[in-house]
This record gives C-alpha cells, structure tokens and sequence, in this order.
C-alpha cells in the first residue's frame, strides 16, 4: 500500500467518528515535545520532519482500507464515505532538522480541524520519535570519534527496515560520514561503505588467498584482518604489497575484535614500517560512543569506526518520553494539569538567545509574540501543502546540523551528562495564559453540573 492511513492507533478512529458525529470540527493545535531527557543526553537533535511531511502528503484510505474499517463493525456507512475524502489540510510549525532542543520546548506544532490533527498523532510521534532519537545517539558516537570518520554498520541489528532505512538518514544529519545500508543509499542518496566478511576468508584456501583474491577484484578495498590472528593478519597485507606493487591499491584494514588500542597500535607500526603509511585503520566490533571516546582520548591510530548495534538501538536510551497534546481548541487553550504531564497551552514559539555566536537560553513564548533571539518553529506546510521556499535537501540539512550543534555550549557536547541544560524560560505573557488556562480549567472541574 502506498498509504500509511491506517498507521494509527484505534482509539484515534474512534475519537475522529465521534468528532464527525457531533461536529467537532474547530480549529485546534497540538504540540510534540519531549517531557525529560535520558540518562546523560545533554540536548536532543530534531530529526524526521522531511520523511513525516512525505507520510502525511500522501496521506489518504484506500478502498481495502476502508473495507478493513468497515469489518470492525463500530464505523458507520457516513464515517467510511467521509474517510474515502480525507486528505489533511492544515498547518505544520516545526523545528528545522538538525536543531539542537531540550525538554518541554515543542518541536512540532500542528494547527488543524481537530479531527486532522488528533489522526496524525500516532504517525508524528512514531516517526519524529524513531528519528529523533537515532540522531541524538549518532551526535555522541561523532563526537566521542574526535574528528574520526563514522560509518553506520547497524541495520542487520536495527528495530525492522524502517528503523535501519531511516535511521540511516538519521545518522547522516548528525554527522556520520556513511552507511552499510544500500537500501538507505538507494532511498537518501547516502555513502555507502563497506569491507568484506569473515566468512569469505574462512571459504578460501588461506587468509593470503582470500586477500590476494578479493583485492584482483576490488583492489581499492578494506581487507578484514582479524579472523584468525589479528597481527599475522596485517603482515599478509604487507605481504600483498609487495607481491602486488605499484599495482596494490588496498585502502585500509579492519579490526573486529580484542583490544583495538592495542591491536591498532601494533598494525599501524607494522604497516608504516612497510611504507604503507597510507593505509588507514578501520575499527568495529561492539562499539559505542564510551568506548570509541576511550579509544580516541588515549590516541589509538584508528581512522574510521563503523559502529552497529549500539547506534542502530540507541541502545542505552532506545525511548522517548515524547509527547502529542492539544493545546488549544475553537481558539481556546487548552492543557493537562495531571501531575507530571502538564502541557504548557496554546499555540507558541521558541526563542534561542545567543551571545558570541554561543547559544545561552531558550524562551517558550505564546505564538505572536516578538522576542530577542532567533525564532526556532517555522512554516513547513500550509493548508496541506509543504512550504515552498523550505529547505528538505539532505545535504542542506546536514549543515545546519554540524552549524547549530557547534553553537551549543562546550559543556553540553560532552558526553557526561550536565547538572544543567540549556536554560528553558517560559516568557511573561505564557507563564500568565498559562495560569489563567489552569484556573479556568479548575474552576470547570469542581463546578457543579
């Protein structure tokens, strides 16, 4: 199917049935935003607003869908034939991809019929959330690499293809350098790397033959050296070398497995004594932006990780406390006051204040109003239609991402987690709506029917 309409939990049909039957159609706005951080994530990176804004163009029943709802038996024959017109129709606010955020600040706002926004729910949370949180892992590994090149090696360990697929493209904004994914390339247009497996050493006649082969075949390759002795491994590249000439054209070598400080020190000895100066050090096996830190603090000779699991999970922090919530209906606000998951209401802003080029706090502030800084939430799409002088090419956004992080203060890109964020101000005249909205909505509740 080309459609993701039906991406979207059950609770969110019965509500659009009961919105339509009892013509609840005013405008409203829901916010996006992440409640509190993970352990040790000092900001976040907004990622997944170009793949969304593609989900919800597109966004329509087709007839098996339709008949799917229909089986189920609670939507009547006028609620289907309303759905089979469906196409969303209102505005988009969002942060640029790449910009750096921090807790309670919404990242995405959408002002539509409430039924339109309420359906998106599902769909927004799940694909800014996936995004979201690759980016912000893949920001600390590129870190703790020092300059170093990235490359994804993670989709085979990747929640399901549309994990791997975009978290790729996640990856990519947040700087690294390249994947092993060739869907991903295919989709996005990304790098993409890669060596060779141990398996076909293990199917040659010897380790010096299956790199005497491999490298006839692709003599600009990445020859994997650990799969029986790491050391011995790098002489029989040496080895080549030398069989090969003028005509050996191997780039670099991989290490898998043990002690990659010390392995990476001894290959890169042996290989500058055979005047191979010129062949990088890949690393891999098990990595993760701790570990890669160690290695690079300590000046292990490594000039790329490839890096799996542990980014492709963003195992260490794999969920979002991210949240949708209406914010205002029919022009008024609206909010939680449940304790814990309070939303601030109405329609807002977000003002970055910057000193020297360095970002020093961030004001939340009621929409129209005209503060100091620069305005993060921008149009993205109006009426249904992605705004035209919006930017979503790739490259594009990957600067924006590298510029905006390199505003951030140093302490923040550390991968120890701060005392502290980045300070989060709630402006006068929202801190003032925010108060009136919470008495109105007490005195509402305690009112007698």
């Amino acid at each position: 199917m080309s459609s993701n309409a039906l991406f979207a939990d059950l609770y969110e049909f019965t509500m659009l049935r009961a919105y339509f039957e009892l013509g609840m159609s005013e405008q409203a706005t829901f916010s996006l935003f992440v409640r509190n951080f993970p352990a040790r994530r000092n900001f976040l990176i907004a990622c997944g607003l170009a793949d969304l804004l593609d989900e919800i163009e597109r966004f329509r029943f087709e007839a098996e869908q339709i008949d799917y709802l229909a089986s189920l038996q609670i939507f009547p024959r006028p609620f289907l034939d309303w759905l089979e017109g469906f196409r969303f129709s209102g505005d988009i606010y969002a942060m640029r991809e790449g910009e750096p955020f921090f807790p309670n600040e919404p990242i995405i706002e959408v002002v539509a019929p409430l039924g339109e926004a309420q359906l998106l729910e599902t769909l927004i949370i799940n694909q800014i959330g996936l995004q979201t949180t690759l980016a912000s892992k893949a920001a600390r590994v590129v870190v703790a690499a020092r300059g170093a090149l990235v490359s994804d090696f993670g989709a085979r360990r990747a929640q399901g293809l549309d994990a791997a697929t975009k978290g790729a493209r996640a990856f990519f904004i947040a700087g690294v350098a390249s994947t092993s994914n060739m869907a991903a390339g295919f989709a996005y247009g990304l790098p993409v790397a890669g060596t060779m497996a141990h398996s076909f050493v293990e199917a040659s006649l010897s380790e010096m033959e299956a790199f005497r082969s491999f490298a006839s075949v692709f003599p600009e390759t990445i020859l994997l050296v650990d799969t029986y002795d790491t050391i011995e491994g790098v002489k029989k590249v040496v080895a080549l070398a030398k069989e090969r000439g003028r005509d050996f054209k191997v780039r670099a070598i991989r290490l898998d497995s043990g002690d990659l400080d010390s392995l990476s020190r001894q290959a890169r000895k042996v290989l500058d004594e055979a005047g191979l100066s010129d062949v990088r050090i890949v690393a891999s096996g098990g990595l993760e932006e701790t570990k890669i830190d160690d290695l690079t603090s300590r000046g292990a000779p490594i000039d790329m990780f490839g890096v799996g699991t542990e980014m492709a999970a963003s195992s260490d922090a794999p969920v979002l406390d991210i949240a949708y919530k209406l914010t205002e209906y029919a022009g008024v606000g609206r909010m939680k006051l449940s304790t814990g998951k309070k939303s601030l209401p109405g329609r807002k802003q977000v003002f970055r204040e910057f000193q020297d080029g360095v970002a020093m706090r961030d004001v939340i502030a009621r929409h129209g109003e005209n503060l100091p800084g620069v305005a993060l939430l921008r149009p993205v799409m109006l009426s249904g239609r992605r705004v035209a002088s919006e930017t979503f090419e790739l490259s594009q956004i990957c600067a924006y991402a590298a510029q905006a992080l390199a505003t951030l203060p140093a302490e923040l890109r550390r991968l120890e987690g701060c005392q502290a964020h980045l300070e989060v101000a709630i402006s006068p005249e929202l801190a003032d709506y925010e108060r009136e909205t919470r008495e109105r909505l007490i005195e509402s509740s305690t009112a007698r029917a």
